[in-house]
């Protein structure tokens, strides 16, 4: 059996901060976590000197892998490299359980296709199955809702590759304009332009465009729904709703059988599925940023109101962390409340009961990090399967901690 303690920590604990504190750790699990007591600190914990420690950060959407693959228009790696590239800015942003938004759909827009998808989403799973990675990849299946082919291959893949011990995640979007993230046609056309490099009337034709190119996917639109409800009533996913923007739509998507309500544009809309016992899904960008890019309510407003369950990063990994201490310090809400939007509340909406708190029982993935003029630094991140000495570990970390060499 591995043993190791961390004394003398600023941890981040489910209902309080405790300023001066013991963790246990015994085989990947934590055993103890609390106040330290004054000359019952164990010889052999290691002394954290008032650092900060709390669970590992559990994202539950980020599309940034694409980012990742295609950093340029004409630049495109392996997706196997991508993702090993990716995994060691994950680690760095304190993330240990990474879900990765993988897009089912044909956009020629967003340099989007099947083929790629696919591909990325194979290099994921085999990263995960190798026994080297430094995080735990896991996948959330992006389904654009008028793509009538993309629902026939999500259904393969999740027919052929199911995801390990809890229904696999997948989000139900449609990102034409007019509509849920793109509903305010004004910020839109002013992305467009911006992004584009349009004049005002190029801006107003890609939009109209785009609207024109909506209405023949409506219909199947609908047909998404009523199949990906079908999977999520009989539990075979978890289905999370995209950019709701109404009461209204919160009522159609959680009868339908949707969990989770993604990315609310509307405070209504966070209110609505709070009260159908839907968890809330906000941006941690958003957060960072003052607002939403594209003119939706802002998570911070959100977060004030109690309406947010968890923070994911969206596209940047890098802001979880930001976000959640900048809240706590601009006392919009206690440290641990914060901090439990990207741990304890984001596994609660993957529905991952193993992880997410400093709690005895629970996986041991945790990080520390120190804070300094109004920035943090990540000091150490540790997954719970490298605090066990186990002899199949390519490197044990149990062993570094305990101040051995692996040889």
């Amino acid at each position: 059996m591995s043993r190791h303690v961390f004394a003398h920590a600023r941890a981040v604990l489910p209902d309080r901060t405790v300023d001066d504190a013991l963790l246990v750790v015994e085989d990947g699990i934590v055993v103890e976590a609390g106040p330290a007591v004054p000359g019952k600190v164990p010889s052999e914990a290691q002394d954290l000197r008032g650092a900060l420690v709390m669970p590992g950060v559990v994202d539950t959407h980020s599309d940034a892998l694409e980012k990742e693959q295609r950093p340029r228009p004409t630049v495109e790696f392996a997706p196997e490299f991508a993702v090993s590239s990716f995994e060691g800015r994950v680690r760095a942003a304190g993330v240990t359980t990474m879900y990765h938004a993988v897009s089912y759909q044909t956009n020629v827009y967003k340099d989007r296709t099947l083929a790629r998808s696919i591909a990325l989403a194979e290099a994921v799973r085999e990263r995960a199955a190798s026994g080297q990675a430094l995080v735990d990849h896991r996948l959330l299946h992006r389904l654009d809702a008028r793509d009538a082919e993309a629902l026939k291959i999500l259904e393969a893949v999740l027919t052929d590759r199911p995801d390990r011990g809890v229904p696999p995640l997948v989000s139900y979007e449609d990102h034409t304009p007019g509509q849920g993230q793109y509903r305010d046609l004004d910020s839109y056309r002013v992305m467009i332009q911006e992004s584009e490099n349009l004049d005002a009337a190029g801006a107003e034709r890609y939009v109209l465009e785009r609207i024109a190119a909506r209405e023949p996917g409506i219909a199947q639109r609908a047909r998404t729904l009523d199949q990906l409800g079908s999977w999520a009533r009989s539990g075979r996913v978890r289905l999370l709703a995209h950019d709701v923007e109404s009461a209204e739509q919160v009522a159609e998507v959680r009868g339908a059988g949707a969990a989770v309500a993604e990315f609310p544009t509307t405070v209504d809309a966070a209110r609505a599925a709070k009260a159908a016992g839907m968890p809330v899904v906000a941006g941690a960008p958003n957060v960072l940023r003052g607002g939403s890019h594209s003119g939706n309510v802002s998570a911070e407003e959100l977060v004030r109101l109690g309406l947010v369950d968890n923070l994911s990063s969206d596209y940047m990994p890098t802001t979880l962390l930001a976000a959640v201490l900048g809240l706590a310090e601009r006392g919009v809400v206690p440290l641990h409340r914060a901090v439990s939007l990207i741990t304890s509340g984001a596994a609660r909406t993957a529905g991952l009961e193993d992880r997410g708190s400093l709690a005895p029982g629970l996986r041991a993935d945790l990080i520390v990090l120190t804070l300094h003029g109004g920035q943090h630094t990540l000091r150490m991140s540790l997954l719970a399967e490298e605090t066990r000495d186990a002899a199949e570990a390519p490197l044990s970390f149990a062993r570094l901690l305990a101040g051995a060499v692996s040889r």
